[in-house]
């Protein structure tokens, strides 16, 4: 080590502090290997920077140090969580079948156990809607559940739910963050306090399954279900709601079927990837399905297709099925009720709301903030298949006779969400009760879809997206995006331009471009908030005035004229 700069010293001494509180064998033996070897680079790019805590917490690849999911990281974590919660508070953890997941969450309840508050943790690696709902259901104070949701086989994440059973927001982010910041070395943390620590039973699961199968889900259930969980935990889920509601359970794909951390049949464990659905629309057309539904691996997102008579399946957007849900739910639900989605998701869900008279809401990208978008929510969704749908219960009463806007409220109060976050379980199995009403009828989503698209115009949209290796891209191309913004984009005029970084309609700011474009188009470009990526939502809105396939092949051509000039636009 002779010859080491200052610099590479202090480097070298952070590792051996950090090794030295390190409870994990896995990763003291990495990090020991690097120091061993004087892997400056390796350690440097564990050591030089750290995950931060946001509003989705933590998320990153497993290994040693401040910028590595691990146990020392979990750890610091839960002490934050437990220094601004205070003793005495009552949390619940819930964890997928990931790697360490487990460790994490019982580190999760040692840490918080040990600073005073009590903690309940569930009996067995289930769907993060589990965890959502049983926030509420058992009256806890925060919920936190280890997953990194569908993120590459490496990763690992931490996701914090305040007491209302939603997701956090700020300022309380920030708050967590600092007391992280303050927190010692995890070996000098008290730990295990006895009896604060409660090992939840199958009971939590029972209620959660009797929530979801009291949404409206009509009587019709003559369908056959091919289903994939992704090698995820939604499956023994999935599996006993569909049972409980009355449904034939749907046929799992035996690949895919039981938890498996390494994801060993997809590039990556999101149903919305390509090739990640292969093997489900194989078994459809095996089975001769009527639906096929999936997952992702903490089944908090469901993906949906309708095999066509040719073998293949016409898998649907965010959002088509946030349309179909959308509607059906408002029809089956009676009173003062609001339905809400995001700023980049389609524009359909707000004349579908006007032209039934209920209140609409948009908000910023996250269900953190669908949850928060006024009083009465009875659905969200977002357009990166995640939905949350509500019975209706306690819904007021009261007449509306149009469609306000509203933007971010105080109000949390909502209209039977048995879940207030993405629910993909219950998503599935309304989609199933839609499915199984149309079949009834002689018809299929497919069908619904074209309703909609001749009551409401034909809505298409689809997105774009640049992943990059260094993050400073992603900078750079929405700075210069800022400084010099387009005036077309496929071959329309850019008749407003909005900087959403300035707020938007009394939304928060956020990092984020919004262009809208002559003959009923629009661009949103932002930066992903979990992956390394920068997205551009697109939609254009074709009028159908004769068949609904001519306004397809319309807009499907504008979509594509319109992602030509974006990657021109966005590439370096």
């Amino acid at each position: 080590m002779n010859g080491i700069s200052s610099g590479h010293g202090d480097l070298l001494a952070e590792a051996r502090r950090w090794l030295a509180q390190d409870p994990d064998p896995d990763t003291r033996a990495e990090l020991s290997g690097l120091i061993d070897r004087g892997d400056l680079d390796a350690i440097g790019d564990r050591f030089r920077t750290k995950l931060e805590f946001g509003t989705a917490g933590l998320r990153g690849e497993l290994g040693a140090g401040p910028n590595r999911m691990n146990r020392v990281t979990v750890m610091r974590a839960a002490a934050g969580l437990a220094a601004v919660l205070g003793a005495g508070r009552h949390v619940v953890i819930g964890y997928d079948a990931r790697y360490k997941s487990d460790v994490f969450a019982r580190d999760t309840a040692a840490v918080l156990t040990g600073a005073g508050l009590h903690a309940s943790l569930l009996p067995r690696p289930l769907p993060t809607p589990v965890l959502a709902f049983a926030v509420r259901h058992l009256g806890a104070d925060a919920g936190v559940t280890v997953t990194a949701s569908h993120n590459p086989p490496r990763d690992n994440g931490y996701k914090v739910y305040w007491g209302d059973g939603s997701q956090i927001v700020p300022p309380i982010d920030a708050e967590i963050s600092a007391a992280i910041d303050a927190a010692g070395p995890v070996d000098r943390l008290p730990l295990h306090a006895p009896g604060t620590l409660t090992e939840l039973g199958d009971e939590v699961v029972a209620a959660y399954i009797a929530a979801v199968t009291s949404l409206p889900l009509g009587e019709a259930r003559d369908l056959r279900v091919a289903y994939t969980p992704l090698h995820g935990v939604g499956a023994a889920t999935l599996g006993a709601a569909f049972r409980a509601a009355g449904f034939e359970p749907p046929v799992a794909v035996a690949e895919q079927r039981d938890p498996d951390p390494r994801f060993p049949t997809v590039s990556f464990p999101n149903p919305e990837e390509p090739g990640a659905m292969d093997l489900a629309v194989t078994l459809a057309a095996k089975l001769e399905a009527d639906l096929v539904l999936a997952n992702d691996p903490d089944a908090d997102r469901c993906a949906v297709g309708v095999p066509l008579p040719d073998g293949t399946c016409r898998m649907l957007t965010g959002d088509e099925v946030g349309g179909l849900l959308a509607e059906h739910v408002i029809t089956h639900t009676t009173g003062d009720r609001m339905v809400a989605t995001t700023i980049v998701s389609s524009t359909l869900l707000g004349k579908i709301a006007q032209a039934h008279g209920v209140r609409y809401g948009e908000t910023l990208t996250g269900f953190k903030w669908i949850m928060r978008a006024g009083p009465g929510l009875v659905f969200g969704y977002e357009e990166a298949i995640g939905y949350s749908v509500g019975s209706g219960a306690g819904a007021a009463t009261s007449a509306v006779t149009g469609a306000a806007t509203s933007t971010v409220s105080t109000d949390n109060t909502d209209a039977g969400l048995p879940v207030r976050d993405k629910d993909g379980i219950g998503a599935a199995l309304t989609v199933a009760a839609i499915a199984a009403e149309a079949k009834r009828a002689g018809r299929t989503l497919l069908d619904l879809l074209d309703d909609q698209a001749r009551r409401y115009g034909l809505h298409a949209t689809s997105q774009l997206a640049f992943r990059v290796a260094d993050l400073s891209l992603i900078t750079t191309a929405m700075s210069r995006l800022r400084t010099t913004p387009p005036t077309t984009l496929g071959g329309r005029t850019v008749t407003r331009a909005d900087d959403l970084a300035d707020g938007d309609g009394g939304l928060p700011p956020t990092d984020g471009l919004r262009y809208f474009l002559a003959g009923d188009a629009r661009v949103v470009i932002r930066p992903s908030g979990t992956e390394p990526k920068l997205k551009c939502y697109l939609e254009v809105v074709v009028p159908v005035e004769g068949e609904v396939a001519e306004a397809r092949t319309h807009a499907t051509t504008a979509l594509d004229t319109l992602k030509t000039d974006l990657t021109d636009l966005l590439t370096p």
